[in-house]
């Protein structure tokens, strides 16, 4: 059996991934600190930003708003979000996260559990602009 041992992240140690818009920071994840069962970070959303569609065919995501409104599509049904709420999105939902306020939005998501290979743990239903900015939020770790 393995066993890991209690790892503090600081936001700072992470990368911003903006390839689906926004600015996804993966924080607590298997490279990061060895997480076995799914990894968790925190979304960047500023004022008209959004994270393009996408589903995870492995995992649940669940979700929580710190701060900021957004609305959140699920398989294309528009529904509002604000401070204190969580949501469960299943596995193969699609989903969008759009900022509709005029604050930056923040929300801690947690995906679990872990696809079978990082590569397979997304998969994008549409193009963002910042496609080409960096690699998936599960691949990218804390620096190492």
């Amino acid at each position: 059996m393995t066993t890991h041992r209690p790892r503090i992240v600081d936001l700072s140690e992470t990368q911003p991934n903006r390839r689906r818009g926004g600015d996804l920071r993966a924080m607590l994840t298997p490279t990061a600190v060895g997480a076995t069962s799914g990894f968790m970070g925190l979304a960047i959303v500023q004022p008209g930003d959004r994270i393009g569609e996408h589903y995870h065919p492995y995992s649940e995501e669940f979700v929580y708003v710190v701060n900021g409104l957004l609305e959140v599509d699920l398989d294309g049904e528009p529904h509002a979000m604000r401070p204190d709420q969580g949501l469960l999105i299943p596995p193969h939902v699609r989903h969008r996260f759009r900022n509709v306020g005029d604050v930056e939005a923040r929300m801690v998501f947690h995906l679990g559990p872990l696809a079978p290979r990082p590569e397979l743990g997304h998969v994008d239903t549409e193009n963002t602009e910042t496609a080409d900015r960096a690699a998936p939020p599960e691949r990218t770790e804390a620096a190492s």
